[in-house]
């Protein structure tokens, strides 16, 4: 990350990331669209582009959202047995109903995250010559 300073007084990076708000100063827009990372914020300048999120909120949400859909789905199969019909119109917009929020809470959670923890791209410690 280009920025190494520390985040303004009282301000949580995570709870500020899920909120959709600049990780350093909580105040500036994270968000460029729904999902979209801005490329920078627009109060501290902060550069968001080295804050690379990427399949992680992704993972995180199929896997509540799934657990949660396929919980009640099985219950509701074996305690009223319903046509097919009935379990595509519960559970494909419960599914669309839960991922999109969750998705945006989680990928401005991530960078949150990774801007406090000063996440970076992995480095090789060894040396470049071969034995």
């Amino acid at each position: 990350m280009s920025d190494r300073a520390p985040s303004y007084p009282g301000v949580d990076p995570a709870k500020a990331g899920a909120a959709g708000h600049c990780p350093r100063c909580g105040k500036g827009p994270l968000f460029q669209g729904f999902l979209k990372l801005r490329s920078a914020c627009g109060r501290c300048k902060l550069d968001f582009r080295p804050l690379d999120q990427a399949d992680g909120p992704a993972f995180f949400v199929m896997t509540v959202v799934g657990f949660v859909v396929v919980g009640l789905a099985l219950y509701v199969e074996v305690a009223y047995s319903p046509s097919i019909v009935v379990h595509l119109l519960l559970w494909i917009p419960l599914t669309i109903i839960l991922s999109l929020p969750l998705m945006r809470i989680a990928k401005g959670l991530m960078v949150g995250l990774q801007y406090r923890n000063k996440a970076a791209e992995g480095r090789w410690a060894g040396s470049d010559e071969s034995p």
